[in-house]
């Protein structure tokens, strides 16, 4: 009999333990599937809303909201400004290789991250900017030649940024700036490029001296050549007036007799009429 009623009790005791355990599960359930219907998009993202592979269409802002649960995941994309700092090599007009880097910025347009995100996915940037670019660099530095690229890496800045804006979906990427960090050539080359620098500036200092030693000369000549036509104008002068000549001397005469002269006449000194 006492048997009896200590197993009638310990199966009450299993039945509510049970229970209690079942009870506590189905909590513990129930609250995973509450918070699992939660989502959370952080500020700088915006959010993509796919549902048993679907995407949903339209872009999610950043702050919480409610999902399906467990069939529904909230994909976050980054649309703070990117910026991307890279390396390539690529030809020049005279076929040399130029060892470039760049700095690259650009902005996602936040309200069609959703169509790149099931058209493209994560990986955009390798998929879609980065051959874009390399093939723009190609382009433009191939309009170059070595030496006059260094000296016009401004304007070959502005011609990538054109081919960018051109080329890329303006969909899905704005806001777009490029900047040449370095652009390198073998040393071989280089070297050359300074060589001939020096020459050039050396060449042209023969040149100026050159002028200048023309300009010079034609200056002399004219001077001479002046000096020479004011003396024939003054021979014709005196030729025709010889009351000049006598003129000329009185102009430059001190005013002091010689000490000795020749005969009873005071020089260059008419007393006559």
């Amino acid at each position: 009999m006492y048997g009896y009623e200590n197993r009638e009790q310990n199966d009450w005791t299993v039945k509510k333990i049970m229970k209690w355990v079942g009870g506590v599960l189905g909590a513990i359930v129930v609250l995973i599937f509450i918070f699992s219907g939660f989502y959370s998009i952080s500020p700088g993202y915006r959010g993509v809303l796919v549902t048993l592979g679907k995407v949903d269409q339209k872009s999610y802002v950043n702050g919480v909201g409610f999902k399906w649960p467990f069939v529904s995941s909230m994909v976050e994309m980054d649309v703070r400004t990117r910026k991307m700092t890279e390396k390539t090599a690529t030809y020049t007009s005279d076929v040399q290789t130029a060892e470039l880097e760049y700095t690259f910025t650009y902005d996602l347009n936040s309200e069609n991250v959703h169509i790149l995100y099931e058209t493209v996915g994560m990986d955009y940037e390798g998929k879609k900017l980065i051959p874009v670019l390399n093939d723009v660099l190609k382009d433009v530095v191939g309009k170059w030649q070595a030496q006059d690229l260094v000296s016009n890496r401004d304007k070959a800045r502005v011609d990538v940024i054109a081919g960018l804006q051109d080329r890329l979906d303006k969909r899905f990427f704005q806001n777009i700036t490029f900047q040449f960090i370095n652009i390198d050539y073998s040393d071989k080359f280089e070297g050359a490029i300074e060589d001939k620098v020096i020459a050039e500036q050396k060449a042209q200092e023969a040149v100026n001296n050159t002028k200048r030693i023309r300009e010079e000369a034609d200056q002399k000549v004219i001077s001479a050549k002046a000096e020479a036509e004011a003396m024939e104008i003054k021979s014709q002068a005196l030729a025709k007036n010889k009351g000049l000549t006598e003129y000329e001397a009185v102009q430059k005469w001190d005013g002091k007799l010689p000490q000795y002269m020749l005969g009873n006449s005071v020089p260059m000194i008419n007393l006559g009429k």
